[in-house]
């Protein structure tokens, strides 16, 4: 309660630009904003493939206005940022399949990108503060858990370095133009409102659909390896938490678990909370192999320490409200 005040407290009133603003993270992170009172403006092109769907903002869509260009465009992203308080940057190339077989939209969409906002933020919004989502996949292949933040940032595919390299830059602008920004590692995140036509991403919201269906949950090797996973409402409380917070700013933030659960678990406590499917293992791809970082659980004593957060919902709970979801609402993603 005390910090739901304080996102109303920091947001009512305020101007939000939500780049990728109809994609899962996204569009959450409208409606919360919508109810703590701020004025959401989302920039989002709806490319294909990509998780943008406006159904997803159905509980807000008379109290949000909607831009649909691409982020690469200067004259529409210069003109957009303007005015705005708070710039959440979610919008990018999220397809891992389509980066191992064509690097350039990942170059183009999540590089070139993020630099035509943060010019356009120099130029024409120096005193907004711009909140940059990345993912927990810059960390490569790790020895120890849960991972901090000082740990060497190892990427093993395109996608992963588009992101590095992003938040490099948003770090720079911040140190350097004084544009302030801070650097979001997001972890499996899962949850009501993502896409749900493939496998390329969102592996536990895939898990779901396919289990609702009634087919089965292919687990990869023996099921052993582990990741956190955060249900979406905690991701959302995260990301208001570190935008509230001044001393966030210029710094590299995880946003996860470190309490992981291994990928047999997950699909066995799936089929349970949806009493329908079935789970069978299955060897690695050749591509899905050479990508596999291993283990991962994420350190968020920094988080923590710098606002209070802390994840609240266990998996079971988080399952049960996405089974929930797709239950009533899954014709609308697939």
């Amino acid at each position: 309660m005390l910090q739901f005040l304080l996102m109303q407290n920091t947001f009512r009133g305020k101007e939000i630009l939500i780049t990728g603003g109809l994609g899962f993270i996204g569009s959450n992170l409208a409606i919360a904003l919508v109810k703590a009172g701020a004025t959401v403006t989302i920039l989002d092109n709806l490319t294909p493939g990509q998780g943008g769907n406006l159904f997803n903002i159905a509980p807000v869509k008379e109290n949000v206005s909607i831009n649909y260009s691409d982020i690469r465009d200067r004259l529409a992203v210069e003109q957009v940022v303007k005015n705005k308080d708070y710039i959440f940057h979610l919008a990018r190339q999220t397809d891992h399949i389509l980066s191992l077989t064509d690097p350039f939209p990942d170059i183009d969409v999540n590089i070139r990108g993020t630099a035509i906002i943060l010019e356009a933020c120099k130029k024409y919004n120096p005193r907004a503060r711009l909140i940059y989502a990345g993912t927990r996949g810059q960390y490569g292949k790790q020895v120890k858990l849960p991972v901090a933040e000082d740990a060497p940032a190892n990427p093993r595919g395109i996608y992963e370095i588009t992101n590095l390299t992003a938040e490099k830059m948003v770090l720079v602008y911040h140190d350097v133009h004084g544009v302030r920004g801070v650097a979001l590692r997001l972890t499996n995140i899962y949850g009501p409102r993502s896409q749900m036509l493939h496998d390329h991403y969102g592996v536990v919201n895939w898990f779901v659909r396919l289990v609702l269906e009634g087919k089965t949950i292919p687990v990869y090797g023996d099921g052993k390896l582990k990741r956190d996973f955060l249900y979406i409402d905690d991701c959302i409380g995260a990301m208001l938490a570190v935008a509230a917070t001044p001393a966030c700013y210029g710094e590299i933030i995880n946003v996860g678990r470190p309490d992981a659960s291994d990928f047999l678990t997950l699909a066995k406590t799936i089929v349970k909370v949806a009493k329908k499917g079935r789970v069978a293992l299955t060897p690695f791809s050749k591509e899905r192999a050479a990508q596999e970082p291993g283990d991962f659980a994420s350190d968020i004593a920094k988080i923590e320490a710098l606002t209070g957060w802390k994840p609240k919902t266990g998996l079971v709970k988080g399952l049960q409200k996405t089974v929930a979801y797709y239950r009533t609402y899954g014709k609308n993603y697939w």
